[in-house]
């Protein structure tokens, strides 16, 4: 466990080398006023530091620069102070369109400025999804199309055609019972199937809602969840070409959805902000950069996440009350969706 003095002299390496990009050496450390300490006591606990892991240095002449452990340790002492609705207003998601489509890009693309990383979002999958609102329409007499609009944004639509013009009464009654029959319950749930075989219908009614049932108890089962990602050119700017030498095998990795999936959902169950940074990342290919993310849902229900990556030496303190305030506006707007 670090002294009290050790928290601040690594808090004051990790600051001056975010702001320079150059190790940091005993006399910068000292120059800072609000020091009491002689340079004999500094440097003897940057060595200390560097010990036990949490600081090292390029070369025997030259200052020291954190290591992924100090990061942590520095990060660990944060107080993230939350963000100012002045500023990053744009992160208000609750403003947007209903459509999660429209809401997911406009969240990624909002956080990826607010921090100047590269953001992400991962969409809640189809599977987590709640039947939101179903619609039947009478496309012509004997054309009959069913619209399933779940709480993820997801939209199916299926058409059924009848030997015979179809009562344009009966399809308007069928989208009021439809839905509410069926609001609110989960995709692929086995209700759906029993909702749909209500003794209490009338035989004609019964009959075409058999007839309706496929559109609704074969909903697609889609495993894969969307992963919106914004701000490539930003680590791709040349002043962050020394903090990231392997930048196309990074850019390789984050272009595969699969390996940033797995990497987001080890993490689904967490209650708050989580970070990897450097080693700690559990997927290997992201292994030089940082991963700021948090997860967003319903009550205890965790639906996608929201993250940032970018170098190790990164405004750790900005990132996460950013990375923060996206998943509550997120939760916010999911709740605006669903009681819709």
């Amino acid at each position: 466990m670090l002294s009290e003095r050790q928290e601040l002299i690594l808090g004051l390496v990790v600051d001056a080398y975010r702001e320079t990009g150059r190790p940091v050496g005993s006399r910068a450390i000292v120059e800072n006023a609000s020091l009491e300490w002689g340079a004999s006591t500094v440097r003897a606990e940057l060595a200390a530091l560097e010990t036990e892991g949490y600081l090292t240095h390029p070369h025997t002449s030259a200052g020291r620069v954190p290591t992924d452990r100090g990061y942590r340790q520095y990060v660990e002492a944060l107080t993230p102070q939350p963000v100012e609705r002045q500023a990053p207003a744009e992160l208000d998601v609750t403003q947007l369109r209903r459509e999660v489509d429209e809401g997911m890009r406009e969240a990624t693309s909002a956080l990826s400025q607010a921090t100047d990383l590269l953001a992400l979002v991962v969409a809640p999958p189809l599977g987590t999804a709640r039947i939101h609102r179903v619609e039947a329409l009478l496309l012509q007499p004997d054309l009959v199309m069913v619209i399933v609009i779940t709480s993820a944004g997801d939209v199916t639509k299926r058409a059924f055609s009848f030997m015979a013009p179809v009562d344009p009464g009966l399809v308007q009654w069928a989208s009021s019972y439809l839905n509410e029959s069926l609001a609110g319950i989960d995709v692929g749930a086995r209700r759906i199937a029993s909702k749909l075989s209500d003794p209490d219908l009338g035989p004609t009614e019964a009959a075409f809602v058999r007839q309706l049932a496929p559109a609704l108890v074969d909903l697609e089962q889609s495993p894969e969840s969307t992963v919106y990602v914004e701000g490539t050119a930003r680590l791709l700017d040349e002043r962050r070409a020394s903090d990231l030498p392997r930048i196309d095998q990074l850019m390789s990795a984050l272009e595969e959805k699969a390996t940033v999936l797995r990497m987001m959902r080890s993490a689904i169950d967490e209650r708050s902000v989580f970070l990897w940074i450097g080693a700690e990342n559990p997927q290997p290919e992201l292994r030089t950069v940082s991963v700021i993310g948090a997860n967003y849902g319903l009550g205890h229900r965790n639906l996608g996440s929201v993250g940032v990556v970018g170098p190790t030496r990164m405004d750790y303190e900005n990132a996460i009350s950013a990375v923060s305030e996206a998943a509550r506006e997120l939760s916010r707007y999911f709740e605006f969706v669903y009681d819709a």
